[in-house]
């Protein structure tokens, strides 16, 4: 994928996710422009290798595209249906579609401070959110391509993947306790551990009702999430944090997660899981 050298970053975030998203969209790059097309995605059933890149040229498309104009109102972001394009009929189309895209977005998210405020879904409208976001996007999707060709997993980077796993059990399948929605325990809480990072969360299962500041109303499972162990977990998931970060994703692991404890506590982690997130 040509895309030229990084420059050198002002501000060098805990974790340099710019860099992550440069380096999972070229590996997403080279397996998916390897493929004919027609290629069922095992972890997306209903989709072939060109909606899969479709979809993360899509996605990157789309933020790429708030960094540039600077967007901060959801009326604002609304807008961008027209400035769509459509989706190209051939191959080569939807690869060039990806490149000018993915280019785009890792070049506004470099050159903008973290801080800065974009709009977002998420409860953090910064640049740096949306640079988070993006890194784990790329991650996500480019083991889908090599699920997809059958390749070799590739090595995820340890700490990129940790992170993975606090921003799925938060945000992805967690909520906002600042909306004062209310949560009510499904169950007792479990303890998810990363073995080779070293980091442990307490994750209890919740049904969560009630209305946002946004006027979307909730009616979910879903994880209310604090760092460290509880000594009241009853059970316990561990995992390197890739394989935990794909189980979260409702991706194949690649190794083996070990499951202790409580079986119905268990249970009611999976139904949190249940549900699919692209």
């Amino acid at each position: 994928m040509p895309l030229s050298p990084p420059p050198a970053a002002s501000v060098v975030p805990a974790v340099p996710y710019v860099d992550h998203l440069r380096q999972e969209s070229r590996l997403f790059w080279e397996l998916i422009s390897g493929t004919a097309g027609g290629e069922r995605v095992p972890s997306c059933p209903d989709w072939d290798a060109d909606d899969l890149l479709w979809h993360l040229g899509e996605v990157q498309w789309y933020w790429g595209l708030i960094a540039e104009r600077g967007l901060t109102r959801e009326d604002e972001v609304r807008g961008l249906a027209s400035a769509r394009e459509e989706r190209p009929a051939d191959r080569a189309g939807l690869l060039a579609h990806f490149e000018r895209a993915s280019e785009r977005l890792q070049r506004m998210l470099r050159s903008l401070d973290p801080q800065t405020e974009l709009w977002m879904w998420h409860t953090d409208h910064s640049a740096g959110y949306i640079s988070r976001r993006q890194a784990h996007e790329a991650l996500i999707h480019r083991i889908d391509a090599e699920l997809t060709v059958g390749a070799e997993r590739s090595p995820v980077d340890c700490r990129l993947a940790a992170d993975g796993v606090d921003e799925a059990l938060r945000v992805m399948r967690g909520y906002p306790p600042e909306y004062g929605l209310a949560a009510s325990p499904l169950g007792p809480s479990i303890t998810v551990a990363v073995v080779d990072g070293f980091h442990t969360w307490t994750v209890t299962p919740v049904h969560v009702t009630g209305v946002d500041p946004d006027g979307d109303t909730w009616d979910e499972r879903r994880f209310a999430v604090a760092d460290g162990p509880d000594e009241a977990s009853v059970a316990e998931i561990a995992g390197t944090a890739g394989d935990l970060d794909c189980w979260l994703w409702n991706r194949p692991a690649h190794g083996e997660i070990a499951r202790t404890g409580d079986e119905a506590a268990l249970a009611l982690v999976d139904e949190v899981l249940s549900s699919s997130v692209d």
